[in-house]
């Protein structure tokens, strides 16, 4: 049966992510090494999709085209993009990777954005999935940040995220 995932902010291979740190001071996350990371996400992810699965990516896939091509073609899925402030290449790159590639997506229930919506805009969907926090989060139930900090690094299935 296919499943619906969501996945949000991997930054493959971004060096400067695992050197970011909390309000707290604690490292954003635990690897030392970009590659270490990248690796384990990939395999983490693979672990769970199947190839005729949908996965949205809800933006920040990497931030330089060669770490697009590192990753993206090793990802099993179906995959959508979502659009992130870090996804800034040419539509026309990515779509050899994503079957769509969107700024947002609206779905019956909620929507699906890398940047959290202003509070004015969820009376329409009720729910805004989002990624672009990492770490963080908005203390509002209607906002449900899917970054991969919040999900074990690995992607999610939407039925979990709506029943938080």
């Amino acid at each position: 049966m296919t499943k619906m995932w969501l996945y949000a902010d991997p930054h493959f291979y971004h060096e400067g992510i695992v050197k970011f740190t909390n309000f707290d001071g604690t490292k954003v996350r635990p690897w030392d090494d970009a590659e270490v990371m990248s690796e384990w996400m990939i395999n983490a992810y693979n672990e769970l999709v199947h190839p005729d699965d949908r996965v949205y990516i809800l933006g920040d896939v990497a931030m330089n085209r060669k770490a697009l091509d590192r990753s993206l073609p090793r990802l099993l899925g179906r995959k959508v993009l979502i659009k992130g402030n870090h996804d800034i290449d040419k539509l026309s790159y990515y779509a050899k990777y994503f079957e769509d590639i969107r700024g947002v997506d609206n779905k019956k229930g909620y929507v699906l954005t890398h940047v959290p919506l202003h509070p004015d805009c969820l009376d329409r969907w009720g729910v805004n999935i989002h990624g672009h926090l990492h770490g963080n989060k908005i203390k509002d139930e209607r906002y449900k940040c899917v970054s991969v900090e919040h999900t074990g690094f690995k992607p999610i299935l939407l039925e979990e995220v709506l029943s938080w």
